[in-house]
């Protein structure tokens, strides 16, 4: 339900970052439609550029190869909380992009700087066109992407409850496997050169190991009435 004071309140730039299965999605996605703000998944705008990559044959192992093709895709990402699309030259990709197989190689994709400028760089557009304000959820968005956002915040759980949420979504995944998947991906996406995964100086950190999703969206939307409230 959207805030009644949403179309008067001063717009906000929202950066949320942390690890995968912290509750980033479903939490960024229920702040912003209570909130009346735009939403901006910027993991699936990296999972879309790796799907198109894969169906055109592009070596994901040649880093110079990936970023020769980097600026070849149209991506076009819808910004409704309520139904948040994306499309890359005309096709909608939000299904395929979140097969096993993209899942697999969108840090090595992602880890290439062409790939990080261009898509960085549709990730600044698209939140500077939002009117109302915006809630940006991906991995290095407080520390590179919007580093002014008005308010960062960086979600973080234990390895074991972030692999029980995971493993959940996947259905009837391997809870072990999926925990090292994480920790191999958190890995990567900590230690690669170009805008690694990285909490900012100024974000507020979230432990949500023991919230529950209700608990974690009711506590992002106070630090956002806040933060609206002091502008």
């Amino acid at each position: 339900m959207e805030s009644t004071d949403a179309r008067t309140a001063p717009a906000v730039i929202v950066a949320i970052d942390g690890p995968s299965g912290t509750g980033k999605s479903s939490t960024s996605k229920a702040v912003a439609a209570q909130l009346g703000l735009s939403y901006l998944d910027t993991g699936a705008q990296y999972r879309a550029i790796t799907w198109w990559m894969v169906n055109n044959g592009i070596d994901i192992a040649d880093p110079s190869s990936v970023a020769d093709a980097a600026g070849k895709p149209d991506i076009v990402s819808g910004t409704d909380p309520a139904a948040p699309a994306i499309t890359v030259d005309g096709t909608d990709v939000a299904g395929p992009i979140r097969t096993q197989e993209v899942t697999s190689k969108v840090s090595a994709v992602s880890a290439v700087p062409e790939v990080r400028a261009r898509i960085t760089e549709l990730q600044r557009s698209i939140a500077s066109a939002a009117g109302r304000g915006i809630v940006v959820e991906g991995r290095d968005i407080g520390t590179t992407v919007l580093p002014d956002a008005d308010l960062k915040i960086f979600l973080t759980a234990s390895p074991e409850a972030r692999a029980a949420r995971r493993s959940g979504e996947l259905k009837g995944a391997d809870v072990t496997a999926t925990r090292e998947a994480l920790i191999k991906r958190d890995t990567a996406d900590s230690t690669r050169k170009t805008s690694p995964l990285a909490k900012a100086d100024d974000a507020v950190e979230v432990d949500t190991s023991d919230l529950t999703l209700q608990q974690v969206i009711e506590c992002v939307v106070t630090l956002v009435e806040e933060k609206r409230a002091a502008k």
